[in-house]
């Protein structure tokens, strides 16, 4: 089968969705599928054309950018030929262009899912909240001619404006997520290297940015340090330089300072430092405050490396802990409960041990592929019958 992804920001770009989409391709040509990723050459340093993990990379030249978006005179033409070259197509939304593309699959005859990661919220502005309602428009756009809308849980499909629409052809596919094996020695290294005290850590994986919700984990630092005065924060991520987040970053700028001696940024971390990290960490958070965040890969990531997880109540967010049990979920915008939580689960850890080797399975890159694969098989099917 030959299949087309497309979305906005590909490796090595990180996020979540990237990750995914890296994931879920790599596990489809590795069952023999011939897979292409449609993206943005938003790094003009980047090669146009590239193979990664057995994954054809066709990058398109971007004109310019608008907010976190990007301009590319000419992902039209190469939308059509690519949809002509391939069997079915993936698109990964938010993503502007996602309209365009899913049109064309409907006019060639292409079966079209179209997998929703989370909602766009964009920093005020006026330039930011006509980009909203852009992306609004073309993402209803591409799901009218989408014949399948995938979300990572039925909660957050049912609490979300856009999934809500289309609960009549969702399917719910859980997102893959792996962990690199790693020795002890690996570990005793990692923390050699990184950590400033001798206390528990604290675990973030994200980057800075507005909706991770950092400055609620630095509310709740005075009273965890209380507790333990060794404490330390490990976060791992992009933390300089992150598009979009200058205002951001500049108003945690003054806390940062205050907490620094209990406060480690590790920057961005390749697959086995990132189980060195999860390792490493007695707990780790996500205090994230929007549907920007639909779920969270690194929750499953900490829970398979034995870690548990403070979580906001956030629709699909407080999943993967009420599955579990391996955490506590918190109200959204809430430091105190943030630091009785964290405090809870360093203080009690064997109360929140769960079936690592199980939840392993269950979010195995694997298992996604084949769910997509029988999705794609299903679509494909309905053509011939047709």
């Amino acid at each position: 089968m030959k299949i087309l992804f497309a979305l906005t920001y590909y490796r090595p770009h990180v996020s979540g969705l990237t990750i995914y989409v890296e994931r879920l391709a790599r596990a489809l040509a590795e069952r023999g599928h011939q897979v292409t990723v449609l993206t943005s050459q938003y790094d003009q340093q980047l090669p146009r054309h590239e193979r990664l993990d057995g994954v054809h990379v066709l990058r398109v030249p971007v004109a310019f950018r608008v907010s976190k978006g990007v301009v590319m005179p000419t992902i039209g033409f190469e939308a059509t030929r690519q949809v002509l070259k391939h069997d079915v197509l993936s698109l990964h939304l938010p993503q502007l262009d996602a309209a365009g593309i899913a049109l064309r699959g409907r006019l060639l005859g292409r079966p079209v899912t179209l997998t929703y990661h989370c909602d766009l919220r964009l920093p005020k502005g006026a330039i930011n909240a006509l980009a909203n309602q852009v992306v609004k428009v073309a993402n209803r756009l591409a799901a009218s001619f989408s014949d399948i809308v995938i979300a990572y849980t039925e909660d957050f499909a049912q609490h979300s404006p856009f999934l809500s629409r289309y609960l009549g052809k969702l399917r719910v596919i859980s997102p893959p997520v792996e962990v690199h094996q790693i020795k002890e020695q690996e570990v005793a290294h990692f923390i050699q290297q990184h950590r400033k005290t001798r206390g528990p850590a604290i675990g973030m994986a994200a980057r800075l940015a507005t909706e991770k919700g950092v400055e609620y984990l630095l509310g709740a630092m005075d009273k965890i340090v209380e507790r333990h005065p060794q404490i330390e924060v490990l976060f791992a991520g992009q933390y300089q330089d992150v598009l979009g987040e200058e205002v951001y970053a500049r108003q945690l700028a003054p806390l940062l300072e205050r907490f620094q001696d209990h406060w480690s940024f590790l920057g961005v971390l390749d697959p086995q430092q990132m189980s060195a990290f999860f390792k490493a960490c007695d707990v780790t958070v996500l205090p994230s405050v929007n549907s920007t965040e639909s779920f969270g890969l690194v929750q499953i990531e900490s829970m398979i490396s034995g870690t548990p997880v403070v979580a906001s109540d956030l629709p699909g967010v407080r999943q993967p802990i009420r599955r579990t049990g391996m955490g506590k979920v918190i109200p959204i915008r809430d430091s105190s409960a943030l630091a009785e939580a964290v405090l809870e689960v360093i203080d009690s850890p064997a109360v929140f041990r769960g079936n690592t080797e199980l939840i392993a399975q269950q979010y195995s890159p694997a298992v996604t592929a084949e769910e997509y694969e029988s999705l794609f098989l299903e679509l494909l099917g309905r053509i011939d019958r047709d």
